[in-house]
């Protein structure tokens, strides 16, 4: 497999930035998945990567070697569309095998290399079909046969199971994933549903602006956000995020009288970011609330949606402010009624409102 570097990668179409400057290295055999909104410059950058879409400025390395201005043939990458883009007219035992016959290779290379792919992905009893005759999930595993009997050095896939229905998407994750793992196959994945990315990437780089916000494993990115973009976008739904005003270890939140008592780990981060107060937004999950009688933060019950294992309560906290959590179904809750609740002390986390960066405790250090 391979390792790709970027290297002050940036895109531009007349005066519109595509891509900002950006510096990524993806190692080899790692599962990367350039995650964000519509817009936000992922599938340019996987475009460039390919050599379908040129530089603006900046290098693009493959193993060391600068691929920058290549031909996308010469850069030995295979590419797994949305839509598949498969060949109508002919067979599936065709269509996996026609990279190899436009490379020249033997008709015994040819037909080996079908069966060991075939034989992975379990579609041989479609090699007589044609794509037209079969559902989308088989059509994606086609689709992944045909870039997978090239072996490649790097495969990139462009939101791949986005013409997909739930139950395909969830069962075509775990066999992307597995076909990685078995693979060891150095893999670029776009996407915008931070389901798949949190599923299926060993990191995430999360996108926005046509510039990478954070670079993490999904873990970090989930608990430890870099940013307010980030911790809201990561989620379903995102972090809560409560407008206060930080003074002498305490966080008197917008609205009502709430006060919250910042851990004691993070009373000297606070204090330095914020020069000793100031404004700061309170984040956390919605699973680190904790609905407790005497809690110190108090709300009205604005919404509730029974989710399976749990209730997501809506939780309005002053005028314009509704926050969400987490709470276990036993819990019965009415619209209008006031619920208490605090913050586990290990999953709190805090922004600078002005900056919109994280405040880190290590910065205090």
């Amino acid at each position: 497999m391979a390792t790709i570097e970027l290297q002050k990668v940036e895109k531009r179409f007349g005066d519109f930035q595509a891509v900002k400057p950006m510096d990524l290295t993806i190692h080899d055999g790692e599962f990367v998945v350039l995650l964000g909104p519509s817009g936000c410059g992922k599938t340019t950058t996987l475009r460039m990567i390919s050599g379908l879409e040129a530089v603006t400025s900046g290098t693009i390395l493959l193993d060391g070697r600068n691929v920058t201005w290549l031909h996308p043939s010469e850069r030995d990458i295979a590419f797994v569309f949305q839509l598949y883009a498969l060949y109508p007219h002919i067979s599936v035992r065709d269509n996996i095998a026609f990279p190899l016959r436009a490379q020249g290779e033997s008709k015994e290379t040819i037909e080996k290399r079908v069966k060991e792919v075939v034989d992975l992905l379990q579609i041989g009893h479609l090699l007589d079909a044609r794509p037209g005759k079969l559902s989308g999930g088989d059509q994606q595993r086609v689709a992944l046969a045909r870039a997978l009997v090239r072996r490649p050095a790097a495969f990139l896939m462009d939101e791949p199971l986005g013409a997909l229905d739930a139950d395909f998407r969830e069962s075509m994750r775990a066999e992307i994933k597995q076909l990685h793992i078995d693979q060891h196959a150095t893999t670029v994945y776009v996407t915008h549903d931070q389901v798949e990315a949190m599923a299926m990437g060993d990191r995430i780089v999360v996108m926005s602006d046509a510039e990478i916000q954070q670079i993490g494993t999904p873990s970090e990115v989930y608990y430890k956000p870099a940013n307010v973009f980030v911790a809201r976008f990561i989620g379903s739904p995102g972090m809560n995020l409560a407008r206060g005003h930080y003074s002498e270890g305490r966080v008197r939140l917008k609205g009502q009288n709430n006060v919250y008592a910042v851990p004691d780990d993070w009373q000297q981060a606070l204090g330095k970011a914020l020069g000793g107060s100031g404004d700061v937004l309170v984040g956390f999950r919605p699973e680190a609330a904790r609905i407790s009688a005497d809690g110190p933060i108090a709300g009205e019950v604005y919404a509730t949606e029974l989710q399976g294992a749990y209730v997501m309560l809506y939780i309005n906290i002053n005028e314009d402010e509704i926050i969400h959590i987490r709470a276990e179904r036993i819990h019965q809750h009415q619209i209008g009624d006031t619920v208490r609740f605090d913050i586990d002390p290990r999953m709190v986390r805090f922004f600078d409102p002005a900056s919109e960066r994280a405040i880190t405790r290590e910065a205090a250090q």
